[in-house]
């Protein structure tokens, strides 16, 4: 390791609250297989994941109970902080939607996986994004709410298409059981959306880069789980660094 990279001062330590299996492992792989470009060979931040069973939060989100969503997720996070996190993140969009009710309470500073992806839309120029995911994020604010101040568009897919998704993301990708043609229906809708003016369209389902990416959509695509990671990355290096100079 180089002396520049030795004097570093430690990274933070990056709690992750985590919903379902596989966008939380995506997220985490992420966040270990980029850290070494910033931090040397092998090195990634410390980093604890707490999860409660993802069909307490089905339950919940079925029922509309956003402040039932909030507890878990604020239970979490207090089990972050115990572990010694310095901050955290939920590598789930479609809880976003009780962020707000969490905020206040918590014991850590968040990043709020709408905003990282508005930030990466307004830098590269899109204007007219596609909004995928599980029917509860879709019909949520989660993104219009952080795309607006941004001066950004968030354009929502036709009702079936938003079951179609929803169908996809549940049945198929969050329990790891893909169909051959899972990756041709989500690119379906995403046709229909550029269609319909969009100049990008957001992942904003963790678990969709799974079967979509840049190569096989018609619209380029913001991939929420890894924006989230590097987003977190940067702040958990910029961070310590900040403080080892002060």
């Amino acid at each position: 390791m180089s002396p520049t990279l030795q004097m570093l001062p430690k990274p933070a330590h990056i709690g992750i609250v985590a919903c379902s299996a596989e966008g939380a492992s995506l997220c985490y792989r992420t966040i270990c297989a980029e850290a070494p470009a910033l931090l040397g060979p092998h090195a990634h931040p410390e980093i604890s994941l707490h999860g409660h069973s993802l069909a307490a939060y089905v339950d919940l989100l079925d029922g509309g109970d956003l402040a039932g969503v909030g507890k878990l997720m604020l239970d979490s996070v207090h089990r972050l902080a115990a572990s010694g996190a310095d901050l955290v993140i939920c590598p789930d969009n479609t809880i976003h939607e009780a962020l707000p009710l969490v905020v206040d309470q918590s014991p850590l500073p968040w990043l709020h996986i709408a905003e990282v992806v508005a930030d990466e839309a307004v830098g590269r120029g899109f204007r007219r994004i596609g909004v995928l995911g599980t029917r509860w994020l879709v019909d949520s604010d989660v993104y219009p709410g952080q795309f607006r101040p941004a001066g950004l568009e968030a354009v929502l897919p036709a009702p079936a298409d938003r079951d179609e998704v929803h169908r996809v993301i549940m049945d198929e990708l969050v329990p790891g059981r893909i169909g051959g043609d899972a990756a041709l229906r989500v690119q379906h809708v995403i046709e229909r959306l550029a269609a319909d003016g969009c100049d990008a369209v957001v992942l904003g389902c963790t678990e969709l880069p799974l079967i979509i990416d840049d190569n096989n959509s018609a619209l380029p695509t913001l991939d929420s789980t890894r924006l989230l990671a590097r987003a977190a990355l940067r702040r958990a290096t910029r961070d310590e660094v900040e403080r080892g100079l002060r």
